[in-house]
């Protein structure tokens, strides 16, 4: 059974959230917060399995509040996702950098709601491909070489290969098709790629992967819409 915090500074939307997520099944609401600041705090004492976040809050923003509840948790650290009101938006991509899991529109149905806290809790992102192509055609710089990046020398070849496939949009499985391996091993690459670079989801790889130029714009094979 998860346990979810839920921050929203707007009172009826939080209560609202509160209130699907006390008449679901199978979760439990451990804490509410109006704002980014009480979102670290609540989350500091509570260790929630996920976290809703407002990406937008005063104060304290949601990102911020993403990045210090991450830095910050023992682990296995909280799995967050944010809400916004518009998807293709520098914020979302903020977000997904700093280690959110993914995001969610303020307007998605009640199932896909349930549905989203559930893939996250087990562990994968969640997000449209469409979408996550368009913020990162939209937001992320111009790579610099792979090799100046600091970080990428503590990876071996095959975890530099492995991460800009995931980069990629391609799946653990779809990777281990592509090499040869078993899904086992890659998912052990993974962990340790993430493990070496201290990233906090499978989102933020992502983001990473692009912006040291491990995969190029071009090389990106968005097949489902949850990768």
């Amino acid at each position: 059974m998860p346990t979810v915090l839920v921050a929203d500074d707007q009172i009826l939307i939080r209560s609202g959230l509160v209130a699907l997520l006390r008449a679901a099944p199978g979760i439990e609401v451990i804490g509410e917060a109006q704002d980014g600041e009480e979102a670290i705090e609540i989350a500091t004492q509570t260790r929630p399995d996920v976290i809703l976040m407002d990406i937008r809050m005063p104060g304290i923003s949601g990102i911020t509040a993403t990045e210090r509840i991450l830095a910050q948790a023992a682990p296995p650290p909280p799995k967050i996702l944010v809400l916004t009101t518009f998807d293709l938006d520098e914020y979302v991509y903020g977000a997904l950098k700093v280690g959110a899991c993914g995001f969610l529109l303020k307007d998605t149905p009640p199932d896909r709601l349930l549905a989203a806290i559930d893939t996250v809790h087990a562990g994968d992102m969640l997000f449209s491909a469409s979408v996550i192509k368009g913020l990162i055609e939209t937001y992320t710089p111009r790579p610099a070489a792979p090799e100046a990046h600091f970080g990428l020398d503590a990876l071996t070849p095959r975890e530099l290969e492995v991460l800009g496939l995931v980069g990629a949009g391609m799946s653990n499985s779809d990777i281990a098709q592509r090499l040869v391996l078993s899904t086992a091993t890659i998912k052990t690459h993974v962990h340790r790629c993430m493990s070496k670079l201290t990233l906090n989801s499978r989102a933020q790889a992502v983001v990473f992967a692009y912006e040291t130029g491990l995969t190029s714009r071009g090389a990106a094979s968005w097949g489902t819409d949850n990768i």
